[in-house]
């Protein structure tokens, strides 16, 4: 166990509202409104009631950077602790912060972390509000910042609030006791680095397989094909059955007419390319990657559209427990090499390294960051155990991947 001690807890919050208070939306709460007569709930943020941002300040005397920063990329166990929330739903914002920040001071460093309601933002918003931040901390009161982008965008011919089904917000069970662990599967983190001739070398392997089609492999469906391909080798899958590789797109700039691309809220969208497992093997990088592309490429404005209307007609029903291996059939990329994460320096230098939370805690969850080194990037993958001590044995996989 760590020995991360908490040092203070705070709330911050901001002076009023308006645009000197740059991200606003995050010292706001949820409120949820009971439409009895459906019997189903309604949210909204409300950014007046000035409850503010948690702040927690946190120390270790015994941890140092070569703990966290283990050989061949190894994700400690204790990581969990350095960050300030867990196990927390996006409806459980009517209570919670929607941000919550954690400093933590060890003995030769520090790991700054963050959790967020991604009711109220994505990954793009995240990461300008980090970015931001670190200039103010490093430039103080000579740091120009730009007013926060907010434009409404709503579909026509809906009523508003969206009605939710009742079920969808109650509370999460409690964790498995200690003698249930025994049947709970087993997951591990482990980072992955691939450099700059790695991902060269898969997209351009990827692309002379797929030959003359009109559509060309970027390098993240490249990376992505060759991720999807190795898990799903390793899972002990009917080559009859179905796998799927959901990717993470940012439709700011997909929509018509099309939002500014620092436009602040949650504009992610994870379209899915299915394939059968034996299509998936027996095809090829290329093929793979093909697929991830055609449906990326299919994001238009009208496609997003007539998904945003049937979800809020038909609002699904999602359903996880603790040990569910997801059907051990997916994967699903986050993030994004485009995130601004070495170029943020609160006054201590820039940082060496970037760590996923426990949010990404389902098998087949895959977190991507640009990486360190220039052109390079960085995946931690959350992995049933018996998967990634097979993935890391994988002489075709191992090829294109470069441990550390």
């Amino acid at each position: 166990m760590a020995d991360i001690t908490i040092v203070s807890s705070s709330m911050f919050q901001p002076q009023n509202i308006n645009q000197t208070e740059i991200y606003f939306p995050f010292a706001g709460r949820l409120v949820k409104v009971n439409n009895l007569e459906d019997n189903t709930v309604s949210f909204y943020i409300d950014c007046d009631n000035g409850l503010g941002a948690r702040f927690v300040h946190a120390e270790s005397k015994s941890l140092s950077v070569s703990d966290i920063l283990q050989p061949h990329c190894s994700v400690p166990d204790f990581m969990n602790h350095f960050f300030p929330v867990f196990n927390v739903k996006s409806c459980d914002g009517v209570s919670e912060p929607l941000l919550t920040i954690q400093v933590t001071e060890i003995k030769d460093g520090v790991f700054i972390s963050f959790c967020y309601n991604h009711l109220v933002a994505d990954g793009v918003s995240m990461w300008g509000f980090f970015h931001t931040w670190s200039k103010i901390c490093s430039s103080g009161s000579d740091f120009v910042h730009q007013p926060l982008v907010l434009k409404r965008w709503f579909l026509d011919g809906i009523d508003y609030p969206i009605h939710i089904p009742v079920s969808e917000t109650e509370t999460s069970p409690p964790p498995p006791r200690n003698n249930e662990l025994s049947s709970v599967p087993i997951t591990e983190d482990r980072v992955f680095h691939f450099t700059k001739k790695n991902i060269s070398d898969l997209k351009a392997k990827a692309n002379s397989e797929v030959g003359s089609s009109d559509l060309k492999i970027s390098s993240l469906q490249a990376v992505s094909a060759h991720m999807w391909r190795s898990i799903i080798r390793h899972n002990a899958l009917s080559r009859e059955g179905e796998t799927h590789c959901k990717v993470a797109v940012d439709i700011r700039q997909r929509m018509n007419p099309p939002l500014e691309k620092e436009c602040f809220g949650n504009m992610v969208y994870l379209p899915t390319a299915t394939a059968t497992v034996g299509e998936l093997l027996d095809r090829g990088l290329g093929w793979a990657a093909l697929q991830i592309s055609k449906f990326v490429s299919s994001q238009t404005n009208e496609k997003h559209k007539t998904f945003a209307e049937e979800w809020i007609r038909n609002f699904p029903i999602i359903k996880s427990g603790v040990g569910s291996r997801m059907a051990g059939d997916s994967i699903v990329v986050a993030g994004s090499a485009r995130f601004e994460v070495y170029n943020n320096d609160f006054g201590w230098g820039k940082p060496i390294a970037v760590r996923a939370g426990p949010g990404n805690s389902i098998s087949g969850k895959l977190v991507l960051f640009q990486g360190i080194d220039e052109g390079s990037i960085d995946i931690q993958a959350t992995l049933w155990s018996d998967v990634l001590v097979n993935l890391l044995a994988d002489v075709e996989f191992l090829e294109h991947v470069t441990i550390v």
